[in-house]
């Protein structure tokens, strides 16, 4: 992994944060007002918490998550303080600038509809990407998963390759044997050509006739 890549992955609380469900009761605290669990340690990551219990976090990072229409939002002044929110698009509800921590249900975008969530096609005003955290943090995961996906293709390409070239030499050279002439095997004439030698010539008596044995 590249440092550029591991300055950008996301802190391991986060994904615990967006799993966790907000605003039931305290189980240490369940008589009191103050019983509904909106708070969050990002240091022990150990589920939600109402205000009652941040005595057991003193000088840790907790958040308080609030509630918009039945889904959960965190101000901006706080998440950003610890997480690049950059491209996932900001509401201001009740006087106060918010992100939704998960993506909402929403009916497909009318025609007018020029910018949309990459994740989930909810509308969005044009200079944002994502509607929620949690759609941030998927589409990041997914370009992570298929960079991955990617160098597997590659080396197993490269493998098929090597194999496909290894095999190919290999028949060549079969062929070059196949086609190389052989020694043909020696025939009855040659045996006996190999085999005749000349005889001694002998002077006859009377003439100048050389006659061979």
């Amino acid at each position: 992994m590249g440092p550029d890549e591991e300055d950008n992955r996301w802190p391991p609380w986060l994904k615990p944060l967006l799993r966790e469900s907000f605003f039931v009761q305290c189980k240490l605290h369940p008589d009191s007002h103050k019983s509904e669990c909106n708070m969050y340690c990002l240091d022990c990551m150990n589920g939600a918490f109402c205000s009652l219990c941040l005595d057991y976090h003193k000088d840790h990072r907790a958040i308080q998550i609030r509630r918009s229409s039945y889904h959960d939002v965190i101000r901006v002044s706080e998440i950003q303080k610890v997480l690049d929110i950059s491209g996932v698009q900001t509401y201001v509800i009740n006087s106060a600038r918010v992100v939704f921590l998960n993506e909402r249900p929403q009916p497909r975008p009318g025609k007018g509809v020029t910018n949309t969530c990459e994740v989930c096609d909810r509308s969005l005003l044009d200079s944002f990407r994502f509607c929620s955290l949690g759609c941030k943090n998927f589409q990041k995961r997914k370009n992570r998963l298929a960079m991955g996906s990617d160098s597997e293709d590659s080396y197993s390409s490269s493998i098929h390759g090597k194999l496909k070239n290894r095999d190919f030499s290999s028949n060549n050279n079969n062929k070059m044997q196949s086609f190389s002439p052989s020694t043909p095997p020696p025939t009855a004439v040659s045996h006996r050509i190999s085999k005749r030698r000349k005889g001694i010539p002998h002077r006859a008596p009377m003439g100048g006739l050389l006659i061979e044995f």
